[in-house]
């Protein structure tokens, strides 16, 4: 098999579009699109990497696809405005095709998680390559997004698994705060100042309804408000967003608990998940590898990567998830047969193997302490 590295920049670049786009699975009917979270993550990826031009083709590809979308935001301002709540189809999609038209159809479309991290991702390319002329060319983007994520961030909306829309969830708000955070390098005075004041309220929003206190066990992360599970995307929460520090008692008590009952040697993504048995995410061990890496404990992330590496088929291909260990068994033909093997090979899941190789690979032989602590600032 072909080094992962190199397969895996292969295969992404194969699979972006001419258009910018990257789909999320090519050879999976069902995820024939481009995600904001999911593309995001994968432009991350790419100019880790140095492919600082696949990633600049994405964040144009982007902005083509929002300024479409700018009548529906003044629609959603209007009935805001006139104390209405917009209906889920008035909102921005979560997925478009591959050409930037928006996919209307009954997929669980209204999420907000991909709006801010695209923000993220850009401010994360313009600080890798010091492209202001990209800024520049997607100011009224980036101005369109704030005032989206201004206008709806308090509506219920579907998680970053496509479920529970009629809740707020803190891995998604995360991703709002990490945008907005990130998006006071790229505006000016005043729209940066609204950015930051509007962080901060999310912030202040998830401590307070997002923490689940379980008296002597400490308090955690909820995975929604209202619903006391645990999720493997509130890493998120630390890494890459910052909405709280990585060592803060509640965020160290929500891995201990993420550790407890979803790390087996990959990572589930919930205790009750039963989409294809609920099996383990190549991409979210990444994440919990990349957490490790945050911290300055690269031993702990290195086992990931080596298992994450062992999931790749002849061809270096990554699936979504794995099978050896899953939630219910029974789920796992009942989604074979309606959509067909597991997805692969998935982009998502190789960007986060790049990001956590390069994690790695920068922590390695370096004083972890003084690692951490470099890339906290990252921020």
């Amino acid at each position: 098999m072909p080094d992962l590295r190199e397969r895996s920049i292969e295969i992404i670049r194969r699979n972006q579009a001419p258009s910018g786009a990257y789909v999320a699975c090519p050879h999976f009917a069902p995820y024939r699109f481009c995600w904001l979270r999911d593309g995001t993550f994968t432009a991350y990826a790419m100019d880790r990497a140095g492919q600082h031009d696949s990633a600049r083709r994405f964040y144009l590809w982007v902005g083509s696809v929002l300024r479409q979308g700018a009548a529906r935001v003044d629609r959603i301002a209007r009935v805001v405005e006139q104390g209405g709540t917009p209906s889920s189809k008035d909102m921005l999609p979560t997925r478009y095709r591959l050409d930037g038209a928006p996919e209307d159809d009954s997929w669980p479309n209204f999420q907000l998680d991909g709006y801010g991290t695209w923000l993220w991702g850009l401010a994360q390319h313009v600080r890798m390559t010091g492209d202001v002329g990209l800024v520049d060319r997607l100011n009224d983007c980036v101005s369109l997004t704030l005032r989206y994520i201004s206008l709806c961030w308090r509506m219920p909306n579907y998680d970053c698994w496509e479920e529970f829309g009629d809740r707020l969830h803190p891995a998604t708000l995360a991703c709002l705060y990490g945008g907005l955070t990130a998006a006071r390098n790229l505006v000016k005075q005043d729209e940066a100042e609204k950015a930051t004041r509007l962080a901060g309220d999310i912030r202040d929003y998830i401590l307070r309804n997002g923490v689940l206190d379980r008296g002597a066990f400490g308090r955690r992360f909820a995975k929604s408000v209202g619903n006391s599970s645990i999720d493997a995307s509130l890493l998120w929460l630390a890494v890459p967003f910052a909405a709280v520090d990585p060592v803060d008692p509640i965020m160290i008590c929500t891995v201990d608990e993420i550790e407890r009952h979803l790390y087996h040697r990959g990572v589930h993504r919930y205790p009750e998940d039963t989409y294809y048995g609920g099996g383990e995410w190549p991409l979210l061990a990444c994440w919990l590898g990349w957490y490790y890496c945050l911290t300055g404990r690269p031993s702990l992330a290195a086992p990931i990567l080596d298992w994450v590496e062992g999931c790749a088929d002849e061809r270096g291909e990554l699936p979504e998830q794995v099978s050896d260990h899953v939630n219910d068994p029974e789920y796992v033909g009942v989604w074979v047969e309606r959509w067909g093997p597991v997805a692969r090979p998935l982009l998502w899941s190789h960007a986060m193997y790049l990001v956590l190789s390069h994690e790695v690979a920068e922590l390695d032989g370096r004083d972890t302490d003084a690692s951490a602590l470099r890339l906290v600032s990252r921020g």
